[in-house]
């Protein structure tokens, strides 16, 4: 940024470059603004995401709970038929309250039997619902990488756009250089003029000036013949180049 704010002499200059970055501006806010919502959607699907996560865990947990108490069921009928075994061998007079005993093992059989069904449902339930999640998942997934290649395209854009600035600046810069030079140039020519003007102007003030002291000394001495030599007259001849 610094480069782009150096001061340029020329105002008409100035104030294009001025309005060419607050368009500039204006345009990375809005991109900005865009990226900003699209990254805010993303971050909600996020956390939609990792509680519907949550959720699974917690179920997965009361699950696992349920299987325990399963096994723990089944070794407690497995204990007492054992000695259900037992007590029929040591306690046959007792096979009434064997019988109730029994129908009451049945009945929690089926009561058990009841349940292991509702958590194979359950457990059913539990992979539809994870297989929604893993759609979820690789639709977000592809959202994130769209993102990712959205954002590298408009890199690439704005660097080229640089690219064309700088072009343009360098452009600019030759051409201020030029112009410098051919005013430089141009000085100098206009200089070597004045100074060729200013000897000539000083040649002929000398040679007038001779010209009258001849004349003056021609008056004194109409007899005497004078002569002068022009040649000796300093005159610098660089000047007429």
């Amino acid at each position: 940024m610094a480069k782009k704010k150096k001061k340029i002499k020329k105002e008409k200059k100035g104030l294009s470059k001025i309005t060419k970055l607050t368009t500039r501006s204006l345009s990375n806010v809005f991109e900005n603004f865009k990226k900003n919502q699209e990254l805010k959607k993303i971050k909600e699907i996020k956390l939609k995401k990792l509680q519907e996560k949550n959720d699974l865990i917690k179920e997965k947990k009361e699950f696992r709970s349920w299987e325990e108490k399963l096994k723990k069921e089944d070794n407690k009928l497995r204990l007492k038929e054992d000695d259900l075994k037992l007590k029929e061998k040591e306690l046959k007079s007792q096979e009434d309250r064997q019988k109730i005993e029994n129908e009451r093992l049945v009945e929690k059989d089926k009561e058990l039997t009841q349940i292991s069904k509702d958590l194979r449902n359950k457990e059913k339930e539990l992979k539809s619902r994870e297989e929604v999640q893993n759609r979820k998942d690789i639709d977000l997934k592809v959202r994130e990488e769209e993102q990712v290649q959205k954002e590298l395209k408009e890199q690439k854009r704005k660097n080229r756009e640089l690219k064309v600035l700088k072009e343009d600046e360098d452009r600019k810069k030759q051409l201020e250089y030029i112009k410098i030079k051919e005013w430089e140039e141009k000085f100098d020519k206009e200089q070597k003029t004045k100074e060729h003007l200013e000897n000539l102007r000083e040649q002929k003030l000398k040679q007038r000036e001779l010209e009258k002291i001849r004349k003056f000394e021609e008056l004194e001495n109409p007899s005497k013949d004078i002569n002068f030599d022009f040649n000796d007259f300093d005159v610098d001849k660089s000047t007429k180049n």
